[in-house]
């Protein structure tokens, strides 16, 4: 019973793993803050068209150049900050 019960265990954080890596279609994934502190999120693409996100991609060229150490797009700034700024955005 204990081997069952570690397996459907084992299942359900591979679906879990699986579901957080999907991105819908229409949106990219950027990883936001400094050094340790990053978080994922997933944003529509056509904020990347916005003069308000252009200038947080600029931030990420300044610092990151276009190696990117999360192996996605990394914005260099508090979540707080980038949740303020996408919270205002409109496609």
């Amino acid at each position: 019973m204990a081997i069952r019960i570690t397996s459907v265990l084992s299942n359900a954080k591979q679906i879990l793993n699986k579901s957080q890596q999907v991105v819908p279609k229409g949106h990219i994934p950027v990883y936001v803050g400094k050094q340790a502190d990053k978080k994922r999120y997933v944003v529509p693409v056509c904020y990347l068209n916005h003069p308000a996100f252009q200038d947080l991609l600029r931030s990420a060229e300044e610092e990151f150049g276009f190696h990117h150490p999360m192996g996605g797009l990394t914005i260099p700034c508090t979540p707080e900050t980038f949740f303020k700024l996408t919270s205002e955005l409109k496609c």
